[in-house]
């Protein structure tokens, strides 16, 4: 069974989308489009932008985003997903995927989240880390004894989790898990503590704007960051994308559950082969394919 798979922010590099763009007719009227309801050229700043151009979150989601959702159209008719799952932002992508959402009704909704996730970042100082070589309870239960915000925010892989949350609580849970055997813990070079507390005022604006999307019934389940778990239903499918932005990723479940389900071949599409890595590092024995 084929399973399509997302990035998420971090995958973006310059030149992401320019082959695409120039190779491609259906592909070229997926970005005009989108410069079209952005308001602003966003092709300019993914093919021959700068690096820090393309780390503002209000950039960084919809050009991911994009990228994404322009690979698989040029699939066409051969382009028959069984499940789906996406990381953090690239849900959205998976959405669009499996016909849950429309490409506009999805770009809106991108950019509403990139932007109420950069006003959140503003309100309070805030950050991220990586924590190497840790199992799951450990981070988990160190996390708990810091004063402050600070939870586990993706579960990526055995051994690799990020956690976020204020400045402070991070840099003193990254000293707690250094002391409790990490092998490496690394502030991450991000706006602020997604998939934290710190993000509710942010999960907030998203929950009206998603009220007022149309949703459809998917032609394939989509496995969301929420609970790890295949769903078709799209209440549960809003519910489970406002709550994302305040509750961890829990990819390393979502991949583990969709090889349960049969599973065969993890094909990732977007930018980068970020994915690609990690379920190699959660099943050694996962088939994983690139477009």
């Amino acid at each position: 069974m084929k399973a399509y798979i997302f990035p998420g922010q971090g995958s973006q590099f310059v030149g992401m989308g320019k082959e695409l763009y120039e190779s491609s007719p259906v592909a070229r009227d997926l970005f005009e489009k989108a410069n079209q309801i952005l308001g602003f050229r966003i092709t300019d700043l993914m093919f021959s932008g700068t690096d820090e151009d393309l780390k503002q979150t209000n950039v960084t989601q919809p050009a991911i985003f994009l990228h994404s959702v322009a690979a698989a159209s040029v699939l066409g008719d051969d382009f028959h997903p069984e499940m789906v799952a996406g990381h953090s932002l690239g849900e959205f992508s998976a959405l669009v995927a499996n016909k849950t959402l429309g490409f506009e009704e999805a770009l809106k909704l991108v950019v509403a989240r990139a932007n109420a996730m950069q006003e959140a970042c503003l309100l309070q100082p805030s950050t991220m880390a990586a924590i190497l070589g840790l199992d799951d309870a450990t981070v988990e239960s160190v996390c708990k004894q810091v004063d402050g915000i600070v939870v586990p925010a993706n579960y990526n892989c055995p051994g690799q989790i990020v956690i976020s949350g204020t400045i402070e609580g991070v840099k003193s849970a990254c000293e707690k898990l250094l002391a409790a055997g990490a092998k490496r813990a690394l502030l991450l070079n991000v706006g602020g503590a997604f998939h934290s507390p710190v993000m509710e005022p942010a999960r907030k604006k998203l929950a009206a704007a998603i009220d007022a999307a149309v949703f459809s019934t998917p032609i394939c389940p989509v496995y969301q960051n929420v609970d790890a778990m295949p769903s078709s239903d799209p209440a549960v499918i809003r519910k489970n994308l406002v709550d994302q932005l305040t509750a961890p990723v829990r990819w390393t479940q979502t991949v583990q559950n969709m090889i349960t389900d049969g599973a065969t071949v993890f094909t990732e599409i977007g930018p980068g082969k970020v994915l690609q890595g990690l379920v190699k590092k959660i099943n050694k024995e996962a088939v994983v394919a690139a477009l």
